[in-house]
């Protein structure tokens, strides 16, 4: 399995009263995943904490028996194991927002990298992205799913455009929202030197992609000052939601020991 440096950080931001951000990770197994709640009140934290747990015990849980996993068409088991446990997510997200009047509506975006024998398998839905940084070129490996990034894919707007719209987070897929989803998968080779980077919307909102590039040259030997410069240029730039950024390094060779970490809201913990 690839060796992996993971670090994360989340921020609840200079405007929300609550972090609906929730992520998780571990470098032994090559996954991390992060959520971002929608919802009343604290009900959008309820949402990616459920999502998450339920997502991580589904992998943990396959991968720990002797199932056979149908790939479904698909090249990797991990992309079929990602795509069958966020259905499942999907489901208790869902269950939980109408069995409970207080979660009503409730939902999150979601975004996985699972690395796998130089290879990273992705699933996403919504608008918290992963990106790419390698030879110096920083690049988006996930499209938003929202009503603003369709307007640009049929011509209708510019990119700057789309930054400067009012509407540009209201999202068009989300976890949760419906009893099935349409899930995006994508499998990519992995590098040496790779680093990757998962976030929410309250970095992307408030940082160009430019000045994130500048960040992560900067600091490819030292992710845990590349992840604080990160939440700390969105919270100076006015931190209007919650800012969540996990960075992955990819070393080669095997992985080093287990560190499963992650945000959990209150709501598990009383």
């Amino acid at each position: 399995m690839t060796k992996l440096a993971i670090v994360a950080i989340s921020d609840t931001g200079c405007v929300r009263e609550h972090n609906e951000d929730n992520f998780g990770f571990d470098a032994e197994m090559g996954l991390a995943v992060l959520a971002d709640g929608m919802g009343g009140y604290k009900a959008g934290e309820v949402a990616s904490a459920i999502a998450i747990t339920s997502l991580v015990h589904t992998v943990k849980q396959i991968k720990g028996s002797e199932e056979k996993v149908d790939l479904d068409g698909r090249q990797h088991e991990e992309s079929a194991i990602l795509y069958r446990a966020l259905h499942q997510a999907n489901q208790q997200v869902y269950d939980s927002a109408h069995d409970n009047n207080a979660h009503r509506g409730m939902g999150t975006t979601f975004s996985a990298a699972w690395f796998h024998g130089g290879k990273v398998s992705i699933a996403h839905i919504g608008d918290s992205r992963i990106y790419r940084y390698r030879d110096y070129r920083l690049e988006l490996l996930t499209t938003d799913h929202t009503v603003v990034q369709e307007l640009v894919d049929h011509g209708f707007y510019t990119q700057e455009e789309a930054r400067a719209s009012e509407q540009r987070n209201i999202v068009t897929r989300a976890l949760g929202i419906d009893p099935m989803v349409e899930i995006d998968l994508y499998d990519y080779d992995v590098r040496m030197g790779d680093i990757y980077m998962l976030c929410s919307d309250g970095l992307t909102d408030m940082v160009e992609d430019i000045d994130i590039a500048i960040i992560i040259r900067r600091s490819s030997t030292d992710l845990e000052y590349g992840t604080s410069e990160l939440v700390n240029k969105a919270l100076a730039n006015g931190g209007k939601d919650n800012v969540t950024v996990i960075m992955i390094r990819v070393e080669g060779g095997q992985s080093g020991n287990k560190t499963w970490t992650h945000r959990l809201n209150k709501f598990f913990s009383g």
